[in-house]
């Protein structure tokens, strides 16, 4: 299963992402793989990783990338493991204030979702339910976060929101129904 975790900041999408994860180990025995888009920094960003860190099992693999997200899919995932990748509205701010083409960036990981042999959940925040940003780069952000989000959930199999702790799903697949 190909699923997209939605919601706001502190919303507990992460926390929604590894129980299932945590589920899905317990059941399968496979490989839990956390790839991770946060750019390791001081200050309030290290607290949020050190958070995440301290929150998820220790036998989980960590594999850190701020911009090549597409690479890091195609070169860990496998028929027997579950990747969760920690978020792509990291992985959009990182491409868009990077010498990357954006749009190039998003077509290749739309791309690869059906080429993945394991299971992958997609965590993202949320944002365009709030008023429009002033700055430019800021409404950018907002637009592509929501396209990406639009065209990732296309191509799923399970799509949820997380409001509160309370995860609502919009989209489920279940084998065989298709």
């Amino acid at each position: 299963m190909k699923q997209l975790i939605i919601g706001g900041a502190r919303s507990g999408k992460s926390r929604l992402a590894q129980e299932y994860a945590l589920d899905w180990q317990a059941r399968t025995s496979g490989e839990v793989i956390v790839i991770a888009t946060a750019e390791v920094t001081a200050g309030e960003m290290a607290k949020r990783i050190a958070h995440h860190k301290i929150n998820r099992p220790q036998d989980w693999r960590l594999v850190e990338t701020t911009l090549d997200l597409t690479v890091a899919l195609q070169q860990s995932s496998r028929a027997d493991n579950l990747i969760l990748v920690d978020c792509l509205t990291l992985w959009l701010s990182n491409t868009l204030l990077s010498d990357r083409n954006w749009a190039q960036a998003k077509q290749d990981l739309l791309d690869v979702v059906s080429q993945l042999a394991g299971e992958v959940i997609f965590i993202s925040n949320e944002v365009g339910q709030g008023v429009v940003p002033l700055g430019e780069l800021s409404r950018e952000f907002v637009d592509e976060s929501g396209w990406l989000n639009q065209s990732l959930a296309s191509k799923l199999d399970r799509v949820t929101t997380v409001i509160a702790g309370l995860p609502l799903i919009f989209k489920s697949f279940v084998e065989g129904e298709r």
